[in-house]
């Protein structure tokens, strides 16, 4: 079994610091996700938003974590679950992730299918129509998914928003913000063969203007998912296993949760550009859910009992954090001197 958690001295003081790791032995970024949401107070703080600047720079500040034998599972914790907070959207993404491959997993067990990747966009908006031109996109999507072609070639869907900040200063569209779907589409395995189920990139680009009711032909990508790297020509059994594996990393790469704090705050300063920023996104994304399930992957996500990933429980994010009884308590508190979690004795 692999060491899931040791510790470090250092200054050869008593000081003892956290180093939690996975199964596979890669350290937890506890300590990065830390500085980085102190540093997303911050701006928050710029931005006037007291409240929530005060939430995130509390978030995790004390770690409980049960051991037994050598595992180490995250057992309590506060988490602030503001929106924009970089250690809580590193949890989300973590559970949806989770959440995505057993579903994934799940369907591949039961049926024959194939997986594209689909992203939809529409035109870079200022701060001001950011909200309302994403509750806009919300609507147009239900309206895509009602379509006759959709419902007939799409077995289920995950989707997810992403909200990008063109901070190009040579571009025209520099400041404006770039919200698109990324959707991950389970549709029938002879949806290439069979003309009722194909839809080409023009047709996912004349369904989107049109669910959208726009006068301007928006950018849509769609295209299969593929295994990250090529096999050998040999079709064994193995190669198979070896191919799924590598399709569902690839479907794994749509799973992350849609807000990365390098897109909120760039950087390693506080600034006014950061500032405005976190105002614009703040108010566009409150109250509204970044992603969502439809058809069959959402009659699996139920099924399965996954939970709400967006703003359920952050503390546990899969079974296998499942520690037994008779674990024994590890408790890490962030140092805000050293900048890192120390183990308290």
């Amino acid at each position: 079994m692999h060491d899931n958690h040791s510790i470090k001295t250092i200054n050869q003081s008593s000081v003892e610091i956290l180093v939690d790791k996975t199964k596979t032995g890669k350290e937890r970024p506890w300590r990065e996700k830390k500085l980085r949401s102190q540093l997303t107070a911050d701006n928050f703080d710029l931005a006037g938003l007291f409240n929530k600047a005060e939430k995130i720079r509390e978030c995790a500040d004390t770690l409980v974590f049960r051991q037994s034998e050598e595992k180490l599972k995250l057992y309590q914790a506060w988490f602030c679950k503001v929106r924009l907070c970089p250690m809580c959207n590193w949890r989300r993404s973590l559970k949806i992730a989770y959440q995505n491959k057993r579903i994934v997993e799940t369907v591949n067990e039961r049926e024959n299918v194939r997986w594209l990747f689909l992203t939809l966009t529409v035109r870079n908006t200022d701060a001001e129509s950011l909200s309302e031109t994403i509750s806009a996109m919300f609507e147009g999507f239900r309206r895509l998914t009602m379509y006759k072609a959709f419902k007939t070639s799409v077995k289920g869907f995950f989707r997810a928003l992403e909200v990008t900040k063109n901070r190009d200063i040579k571009s025209s569209s520099f400041g404006t913000y770039h919200p698109h779907f990324h959707v991950l589409l389970c549709v029938p395995s002879s949806y290439f063969k069979k003309k009722e189920y194909y839809i080409k990139q023009l047709e996912w680009t004349a369904l989107w203007q049109k669910a959208m009711k726009l006068d301007y032909t928006p950018i849509v990508h769609v295209q299969k998912v593929k295994p990250k790297e090529k096999l050998d020509e040999l079709e064994n059994h193995e190669n198979k296993i070896k191919n799924a594996i590598k399709e569902q990393n690839a479907i794994l790469e749509v799973s992350k949760y849609p807000v990365k704090d390098t897109d909120v705050v760039q950087g390693n300063k506080v600034t006014k550009e950061n500032a405005e920023t976190i105002l614009a996104l703040d108010n566009a994304l409150a109250y509204k859910r970044l992603i969502g399930y439809g058809g069959l992957l959402k009659q699996i996500h139920k099924e399965l009992h996954l939970g709400d990933a967006e703003d359920g429980d952050l503390i546990n994010i899969s079974e296998d954090d499942e520690v037994a009884n008779g674990a024994f308590e590890v408790m890490a508190k962030w140092h805000i001197g050293l900048k890192n979690y120390v183990i308290q004795k």
